[in-house]
């Protein structure tokens, strides 16, 4: 009766619970791992910052990099491909056009009236291909500092740089202070680079950051955290999440996310708003306590009327 009106109670706030089990498990969390885009954040980045390098201007620049991400479905890409159609700049179509996952995108596309392999993505996949990005370190950390992720766009050099931002969610400071009143060890797991991710976690009051995570790699954090004795909740709305999510002892999806994501956990926030998690695990503590209390008193009228009866 009492995972009844549990599982009740969280349809009644958005929060669907798979199975008693998942409702049972809730309850036992010690420790809480966020994705940051769609889960802290709202998962809609906008362009904040164009800048432009070696003899382009700034319409160039995004015109490039629109057109080299106009193959990839990630929410940055997304963002500047809308406003290289917001400024009405024209894309193009770049040959042998790849997705490097967790990197960024690369590309054939004409420049300055020669063809040029180009790549647009963290300064990661530049270093990896050995094209320097040093002499832009100063650009780079204070974009980063500012919470923006920043990519780079360049072939043989660096030809511009284009940083994107995301808006919290409007509940996400509130969520975190109250799992950590409740006890809970708040994570932030994101693909950004240590100090875009740092800014991020700042802002929100998250302390323990796992940055730089491709999205390969997601399961394994969470096996990592396991394997140091905690029962991990893992939240996210992604494809890429879904094996984190199988792989942690409760997976809550974020059900504004994608529906693999969504298959993939125990619980579901209709909403997408994070209090929800906070609630799941305080809705699971409350039915666990409940169901201590009935039985409790079921044995102590049994102990005291059997042997009047």
């Amino acid at each position: 009766t009492a995972i009844m009106v549990g599982t009740g109670l969280g349809a009644e706030h958005g929060i669907i619970i798979r199975d008693a089990e998942a409702l049972e498990l809730a309850g036992k969390i010690n420790a809480v791992v966020l994705y940051k885009t769609g889960t802290i954040t709202k998962g809609e980045p906008a362009v904040t910052d164009i800048v432009a390098l070696s003899g382009i201007n700034e319409n160039d620049v995004l015109a490039l990099a629109g057109s080299l991400d106009q193959f990839s479905t990630h929410p940055i890409a997304n963002a500047i491909v809308a406003k290289a159609k917001s400024d009405n700049l024209e894309l193009r179509e770049p040959k042998n056009a790849k997705v490097i996952p967790g990197r960024g995108m690369e590309g054939d596309l004409e420049v300055s009236g020669k063809t040029e392999h180009l790549y647009i993505g963290n300064a990661v996949l530049f270093e990896e291909r050995g094209i320097p990005t040093s002499a832009f370190a100063a650009t780079l950390e204070r974009l980063e500092g500012e919470g923006k992720t920043a990519l780079f766009l360049g072939g043989s050099k660096i030809l511009g740089m284009i940083a994107v931002a995301d808006t919290l969610k409007e509940s996400a400071v509130e969520a975190v202070k109250r799992m950590r009143d409740a006890g809970l060890e708040v994570w932030m797991i994101t693909g950004d680079n240590d100090r875009t991710a740092k800014a991020i976690a700042d802002k929100v009051g998250i302390k323990n950051v796992m940055a730089r995570v491709l999205p390969a790699d997601k399961a394994a954090k969470i096996k990592m955290l396991q394997g140091e004795g905690k029962r991990v909740a893992m939240v996210g709305d992604g494809i890429n999440d879904a094996p984190a999510l199988t792989q942690a002892d409760v997976g809550i999806a974020i059900g504004t996310g994608t529906d693999i994501a969504i298959e993939s956990g125990d619980i579901t926030l209709v909403a997408g708003d994070p209090l929800g998690v906070y609630k799941a695990i305080k809705l699971s503590r409350s039915t666990l306590r409940n169901i201590r209390q009935n039985l409790f008193w079921a044995y102590i009228y049994n102990v005291i009327l059997i042997p009047v009866a």
